[in-house]
């Protein structure tokens, strides 16, 4: 045996070992290691996202070694077909726009999107039955965990709440740190709307270690600064309660006014220029607004190229605008408008829609918040409905990090067995079920 042949083994029985359960219910066989390591694989490339370039390297080891997981078969399930065709067109719109672009070479670096779309394509292969899927959504929640820990530690050192110096933990821009912490905080809240489950006595929070990841992770989210993911939270909030309590909907308004008052004057201040006509920012995306809809205006079909928006915007700028030049629109339905056209948009839509109505169906066939997985649904509907909200203030789709989470959540309505009647599940997932 080679050196250090005996460790690898370990390691690799090791990984074997704690997703045994997730990918096949039978003893651990050699035949077996390929779903394991893959199923592994896409686990750690979710929970990498604090490290964007180490969550790459994981996803794409998890899609070479996806081919001898013998999942991806899946894919071919009548249920998947549907989104799949909608991700396919996707991408062909994607392509039409960059060779129409009116810089090609620099839209093609759009084309890196199709390898993040590969976090839902193997999503749907490999979250085949509640336990994986619960897994997938703890490896969101403890990212989000050890995001909000390191951006309340720059809280800390900031002396508090301040717009010169927004915490974004160990993500490249606040907005990504904000937009990774809804999702998780929606997922969090369907769970505790829902009532603890996955082995545990249904309601007990006590017993929940997941739903005590509320207080860092909503902390850190009001110390952002972030009024997109205000908006959204409260967006998903609202959703939760209309499906799963609507009478709480009686007296949350005015616990929530009353909560406001006890944050600090930044947060207070922050918050009502939400509203606030004159506030400088608000005028300025209306300006992009404008500016988006003219460029739609002129190229419906193929918009102005992936990563022409930015090089453009100056030909369509408002003269009152306030900045110069921008990033994005501060809106990612507008933005991908703007760069792919009308028809590109309507795909995205799709491709967010059809998880979503599949969620929704099955939230009511299970008997609503008394159904069984009731949490999953709640936290996928309740997450996809903030990230929508607040995707039209910021261009969260075009966010990697943000989006991969997405993507995660869009695959989640596909691999619950039992969740339509549309497929029969395997012998290896309905044991699981």
């Amino acid at each position: 045996m080679p050196a250090g042949g005996g460790n690898q083994s370990a390691a690799v029985l090791a990984v074997e070992e704690t997703f045994a359960d997730v990918v096949d219910p039978a003893p651990a066989l050699p035949a077996r290691r390929g779903p394991r390591i893959a199923f592994g694989l896409y686990w750690a490339h979710v929970f990498a996202l604090f490290g964007l370039g180490a969550s790459n390297t994981l996803l794409g080891l998890a899609v070479l070694g996806s081919p001898f997981s013998g999942k991806l078969r899946g894919l071919g399930r009548r249920a998947v077909r549907p989104l799949l065709v909608v991700a396919a067109l996707y991408v062909l719109l994607l392509g039409v726009s960059i060779v129409f672009s009116f810089d090609p070479e620099r839209s093609a670096r759009g084309m890196s999107e199709v390898f993040s779309l590969c976090t839902l394509l193997l999503g749907l292969a490999l979250l085949r039955n509640e336990r994986a899927v619960r897994l997938a959504l703890d490896a969101i929640v403890l990212l989000a965990i050890f995001e909000s820990l390191a951006g309340l530690v720059q809280l800390v050192a900031a002396g508090g709440p301040d717009l010169d110096h927004r915490i974004h933990g160990s993500m490249s821009h606040y907005m990504t740190f904000s937009g990774v912490l809804m999702i998780a905080d929606l997922v969090l809240l369907g769970r505790l709307l829902a009532g603890a489950r996955a082995g545990e006595s249904r309601g007990d929070g006590r017993r929940d270690w997941r739903l005590w990841a509320l207080l860092p992770v909503n902390a850190a989210l009001i110390a952002t600064l972030t009024r997109s993911a205000w908006v959204g939270l409260a967006a998903g909030v609202v959703a939760l309660l209309l499906l799963g309590r609507r009478r709480l909907l009686l007296w949350w308004v005015p616990v929530a006014l009353l909560a406001l008052l006890l944050l600090p004057s930044s947060v207070l201040e922050r918050a009502a220029s939400i509203v606030d006509p004159g506030d400088l920012t608000n005028a300025d995306r209306i300006c992009m607004a404008q500016a988006g809809w003219s460029m739609i205006r002129e190229r419906p079909l193929v918009g102005q190229g992936p990563n022409m928006v930015e090089e453009r915007y100056p030909l369509y700028r408002l003269p009152n605008a306030w900045r110069l030049s921008i990033p994005h629109l501060h809106d990612a339905f507008l933005q991908v408008a703007a760069e792919r056209g009308v028809p590109a948009l309507l795909a995205l839509l799709l491709l967010l829609g059809l998880p979503a109505a599949r969620a929704l169906g099955a939230y009511r066939r299970e008997g609503g918040r008394g159904g069984p997985r009731a949490d999953l649904w709640l936290g996928v509907l309740g997450a996809l409905v903030a990230f929508a909200v607040a995707g039209l203030f910021e261009d969260n789709w075009g966010d990697v990090e943000v989006q991969r989470l997405v993507l995660v959540l869009l695959a989640v309505p596909y691999g619950l067995v039992g969740a339509g009647a549309d497929e029969p599940a395997s012998d290896g997932d309905a044991a699981l079920a």
